[in-house]
């Protein structure tokens, strides 16, 4: 008669990486940078968002950009290029995700102590970077008008979470069959304390709402971060 061993495994299987991403997110808050990771399926506006807003906070707060790609370094040039800001390509050897040891050792490497604001913009993918945490003190996720208003059906972790899901590309809603109200209900099902914003990196729309969140969560960390120093 055959024998079955069972194995109980009593720890979460990421526990190590959030063990990394929870000190990863310490050390940000402790230098008072606010550390924000930006996810989203390709194509859904990610670079030419970020650059625009990178533009309307620059002047304000000093900001630092990582951007992940399995090879190309394509998106981490021209977000230097438009905004003047400090970028460093990540490539992440043909993975889907970046996980928190990688940006750990990515910032390390980048230097981010002078920094009020540190981008990531994460790889393009729906599925794998919803799955491991990489350490920021804020999630956010785009979802753009052409993608459809059912990817938060099809791909719920991303949705659940992500604090913040911006639906790019509203410029674009009249030529989309997109219903505003049922992508919100399905976003919100997941995840209740979401917040929801509506825009357009094209023409602005939103982007007033973003940069002054944006603000709150600086100013929040900053807070923080001369808390820890009393």
């Amino acid at each position: 008669m055959s024998e079955v061993k069972i194995i109980e495994i009593l720890e979460d299987v990421n526990a190590e990486n959030n063990r990394t991403a929870d000190a990863v997110r310490e050390m940000m808050k402790r230098n008072g940078t606010f550390f924000v990771n930006f996810m989203s399926s390709p194509g859904s506006g990610k670079t030419t968002l970020l650059t625009r807003l990178i533009n309307m906070l620059k002047d304000e707060y000093k900001i630092g950009e990582m951007d992940v790609d399995i090879k190309s370094s394509v998106d981490a040039k021209r977000v230097a290029d438009e905004t003047g800001i400090r970028s460093m390509q990540i490539h992440n050897g043909g993975l889907c995700h970046i996980d928190a040891d990688m940006t750990s050792r990515a910032i390390m490497e980048y230097g981010a102590e002078d920094l009020d604001i540190l981008i990531l913009e994460n790889i393009g993918n729906l599925v794998c970077p919803a799955e491991f945490d990489t350490g920021a003190h804020l999630n956010i996720c785009l979802l753009s008008i052409p993608e459809g208003d059912d990817k938060p059906l099809k791909y719920p972790l991303m949705f659940t979470v992500s604090d913040v899901v911006l639906l790019t590309k509203i410029d674009t809603l009249p030529a989309f069959d997109f219903d505003l109200v049922k992508a919100k209900r399905n976003i919100l099902n997941l995840n209740p304390n979401a917040i929801i914003i509506p825009v357009s990196a094209k023409n602005g729309t939103g982007m007033a709402e973003v940069v002054s969140l944006i603000k709150k969560e600086v100013e929040k960390i900053k807070n923080e971060s001369a808390g820890t120093l009393c």
